[in-house]
């Protein structure tokens, strides 16, 4: 009896051994049938800080427009968490710029906001972008190791591999450079990962580019060429037996190949599968293929989050089988936990940042009936524009403000179009609103946002100013200026440095047609307001050109201005007037409507003829009142012709001297 239990034990073990192999095979071979080879990467990138969902205007087959919600993580973790579903060898990246836009850059330093929440997303590896080092090295360290104590008190929070392969710190041992050094160090900062899911081996690397690195002057750090880097990152990762090569590249394409860093970097380096192409802003509706390399981009601000889906080529290689942009609009369902995160953020902003201007995130500052440009179509080309006269405005009235009794009146407030980062949808304007279109920068308090600072200037680099405007800003988009109290003409068909036919100063924030306007004196100082980072940036403008259009800021008394930090505007309590704040605070001063809401007035749906494009062809126009440069150049060219004719002439005069001559000779011979 003992022998037959023992038996049917024995067949009962291997009926379950059984079992279980072939619910394994099963499993397996379901998991391939689902799989089907692909590997899915799902990336973001240039999030700057849009961890909520935002106001976007939005176009109608019939034409007609709408404002909608769009973005948010909250959306876009739930379409991770779909896809991840779908296939189980997906993989999740973001190029960088994660920070600095919204409110949520306030606790950048203290709580990391954007790196914990990438965590929480589940992105598995980021880099560096540009404005990454807004907050400078003490910034970065903060931020990093933030994060770090994030990761400690919560066991379930993975943060992202943070990867940059090319920084030489043998090259970069500032101090400044070593604090960022040592907090990457502690973050585990790596030049690449190799990441691996259902057998696919993948190896991702991070760089930052040459015009990402040059709109990064804060950061301090000589960054090393990325296809140099690339080269020796790519030998490294085969030799590490991966199946394929990501690079997460902060550098951006452009219409013009020849300045397409990522289409030059595919080129160059071939054996890159997938380049996730962040800095530029581009929306690829379709993918660049560059060889066998897949250069994708899914625009800013988490409107899209970019999907590839890869399957073996057959040489080695991989081929796109389905690429899109999700948009995270409507549609998509915002996942309950991640919202649930980030009102603890916003209560912390309230607390923290917001409280000491007496204000909070969701407060409505005005209402708004006009179509303000859309940031993506924002000084595309030469011209007024309401929303930077309003902005310019706004300057003005806030330093009234701030001043008091000792205000001393600001002859001309000046923004150019780089600073603007946000426009104005219709409806409600809340403080958050108002923030995101000015959300630069740190002040010398080292307290988020840019201050508004004076320096004066003569009428003659006024003049030079909106030369400036007319004859750089096509060549540098983030130059043009918009102006309060100052109007100019210009002609765009005229010589380069010489596009400017009128110049006029008028009463302060009342540009419109018809309003008296006075002579530009060259000699005299005039009261200028701007941003500290625009002063900051005179020099980029003097330097592309070529050191002809120089502004040299001074102080009242005429002394040249060495560190812009010393004047910095400051309110009756001595807090900085924050550009953002000015802004702010002018929205919320207007007439009020039957409930009480500021209403922004009407004057602002259209411009006021404080920059006028007379776009003319006739030779009076072309030629009329030169500048110093232009007389220069064409005394130069009469000059010129003057010699071709003497030199002409004296040439013919040879001629028919050698003419004569031969003839004389010829009769003597007779």
């Amino acid at each position: 009896m003992n022998f037959h239990k023992r038996v049917m034990s024995a067949l009962l073990a291997v009926i379950m051994l059984c079992s279980l192999s072939v619910s394994s095979a099963l499993a397996e071979e379901t998991n391939k049938k689902q799989n089907n080879g692909e590997v899915t990467i799902l990336f973001t990138h240039d999030l700057h800080s849009r961890l909520d969902e935002y106001k976007a205007r939005k176009k109608n087959q019939d034409g007609s427009e709408e404002t909608v919600m769009v973005g948010g993580l909250a959306r876009i973790k739930t379409e991770i968490d779909a896809r991840k579903a779908e296939n189980p060898t997906t993989f999740v990246f973001d190029a960088g710029d994660f920070s600095m836009g919204t409110l949520y850059q306030t606790i950048y330093e203290t709580q990391a906001a954007e790196l914990t929440m990438l965590g929480r997303l589940g992105v598995e590896a980021t880099t560096f972008g540009n404005h990454e080092f807004d907050y400078r090295a003490q910034g970065v360290s903060d931020m990093f190791h933030s994060a770090i104590q994030n990761a400690g008190k919560d066991s379930t929070l993975t943060l992202p591999k943070f990867l940059i392969a090319n920084i030489d710190w043998e090259k970069n041992h500032s101090e400044d450079n070593q604090v960022i050094h040592q907090a990457l160090e502690d973050y585990g900062s790596t030049d690449y990962a190799i990441l691996e899911r259902e057998g696919v081996r993948i190896g991702v690397y991070g760089v930052l580019g040459e015009d990402a690195e040059s709109c990064a002057p804060e950061s301090g750090i000589d960054f090393d060429d990325i296809i140099e880097t690339s080269k020796r990152v790519v030998k490294e990762l085969q030799a590490e037996d991966v199946d394929m090569i990501v690079c997460l590249s902060h550098s951006g394409t452009n219409e013009d190949e020849s300045k397409s860093e990522d289409e030059l970097l595919a080129k160059a380096v071939p054996e890159i599968d997938v380049i996730i192409s962040g800095h530029t802003h581009t929306t690829l509706e379709e993918p660049i293929i560059r060889g066998d390399t897949v250069i994708a981009s899914a625009g800013c601000y988490g409107r899209n989050l970019g999907e590839i889906e890869l399957v073996p080529a057959g040489n080695g290689r991989w081929k796109v089988a389905e690429y899109q942009l999700k948009a995270m609009d409507e549609s998509v369902e915002q996942d309950a936990e991640i919202e649930g995160y980030l009102s603890v953020y916003r209560d912390m902003i309230n607390e923290e940042y917001l409280s000491r201007f007496g204000y909070a995130m969701d407060q409505v500052l005005a209402e708004n009936e006009t179509a303000f440009t859309q940031i993506d179509d924002f000084a595309t080309e030469l011209k007024e524009d309401t929303l930077g006269s309003l902005i310019a405005d706004s300057y003005i009235y806030a330093v009234k403000q701030a001043e008091g009794a000792d205000y001393v009146p600001v002859e001309l407030a000046v923004v150019p179009s780089g600073v603007v980062r946000d426009s104005f949808q219709k409806g409600e304007i809340t403080v958050s609103d108002a923030f995101n279109v000015s959300a630069l920068g740190i002040g010398a308090d080292r307290i988020t946002g840019y201050p508004l600072v004076s320096v004066y200037l003569t009428g003659a680099e006024l003049k030079t100013a909106a030369e400036i405007d007319a004859s750089i800003s096509p060549i540098m988009t983030y130059a043009q200026l918009y102006p309060s109290g100052m109007r100019w003409v210009c002609n765009p068909n005229r010589l380069i440095l010489n596009r400017i036919t009128e110049v006029y100063m008028t009463d302060e924030a009342k540009n419109t047609e018809g309003v008296a306007v006075q002579a530009i004196q060259d000699d005299k100082l005039y009261r200028v307001v701007s941003g500290l980072y625009s002063a900051q940036m005179l020099g980029a403008v003097e330097a592309q050109s070529k050191g002809i259009l120089k502004i040299t800021p001074k102080n009242a008394e005429g002394e040249v201005i060495t560190n812009f930090e010393d004047y910095i505007i400051h309110d009756r309590n001595g807090a900085e007037l924050k550009e953002w704040y000015a802004l702010a605070s002018y929205l919320e001063s207007f007439d009020k409507n039957k409930d009480g809401v500021s209403v922004i007035p009407k004057r602002y749906a259209a411009a006021e003829g404080r920059k006028m494009v007379k776009d003319s062809k006739n030779i009076v126009e072309l030629l009329k009142n030169p500048n110093k440069i232009a007389s220069i150049i064409y005394v130069l060219l009469v000059l010129l012709v003057v010699l071709i004719v003497l030199i002409a002439r004296l040439c013919y005069t040879k001629k028919r001297a050698k003419s004569k001559n031969k003839e004389n000779n010829k009769k003597k011979q007779m």
